[in-house]
């Protein structure tokens, strides 16, 4: 059993610890209530084309292009209202908090996100997820080109990464090798991509939802990369 402080969790958190999906739904939902569908279809590829210039989804950032587009509307105000207060906690997968409760004696815990620097710290805050890994909270651009610097800020002999995206895991493992274990929750869009399936290698674990994890203990995560464990379950102690 590898002792407390050489082995680090990393979690993603939309689609990961948090149903992003369902808030991107209500969020679609309300757009079309307020501002009718033409103008939830304006923002919402304006989000996309900002995803593909930035990298990341920039929701407030979409928020201000739209308002160019309509100088005027009174109710703008209160569609930025509708992102920044969204109650996040609602929206967390179950099992997620006992997912991060029950790897934490085996090493710390740590949020490693892609986003920007306004609305994504605000989700992770909201959420609770800030506050159940004490404040652990990286959020880059493109996380897994910042490997260095989370190595240099949480460093470890191991890793175990929780993502929903296989195009990210797959990255990560190229970095770390055998450093690495990659949990993949098939949770959202994401995981039920067939052209992702498709392209990607499978991850060392596969769950299909966040709150399984609490079926594996250390020894089974870290040795996965050994053997890939897919739908296995092995009870922790």
């Amino acid at each position: 059993m590898t002792v407390p402080g050489e082995v680090v969790f990393l979690f993603d958190v939309d689609n990961t610890l948090l149903d992003n999906d369902q808030v991107v739904g209500d969020l679609r939902h309300h757009l079309e209530r307020e501002f009718g569908a033409k103008a939830r279809d304006r923002y919402f590829a304006i989000l996309e084309g900002l995803y593909a210039e930035l990298g990341y989804a920039d929701y407030l950032g979409a928020l201000q292009r739209f308002r160019l587009e309509d100088m005027c509307d009174p109710r703008l105000p209160i569609l930025s209202s509708f992102l920044v207060d969204y109650p996040f906690a609602n929206r967390l997968y179950p099992g997620s908090l006992a997912a991060l409760a029950h790897v934490r004696p085996w090493g710390a815990t740590v949020v490693l996100s892609d986003g920007d620097m306004i609305f994504q710290p605000r989700k992770i805050q909201r959420s609770g997820l800030w506050e159940a890994v004490e404040g652990r909270v990286l959020i880059y651009i493109h996380k897994e080109q910042m490997l260095e610097d989370v190595e240099r800020r949480y460093p470890a002999r191991r890793y175990v990464m929780v993502d929903d995206k296989l195009r990210i895991l797959t990255a990560m493992k190229k970095i770390w090798g055998k450093r690495l274990t990659t949990v993949w929750p098939r949770q959202g869009h994401y995981a039920l991509d067939q052209k992702d399936l498709d392209a990607y290698p499978p991850a060392d674990v596969t769950v299909e939802r966040i709150e399984d994890l609490v079926h594996y203990d250390l020894n089974a995560l870290l040795g996965a990369d050994a053997g890939r464990l897919s739908q296995c379950r092995v009870k922790a102690e």
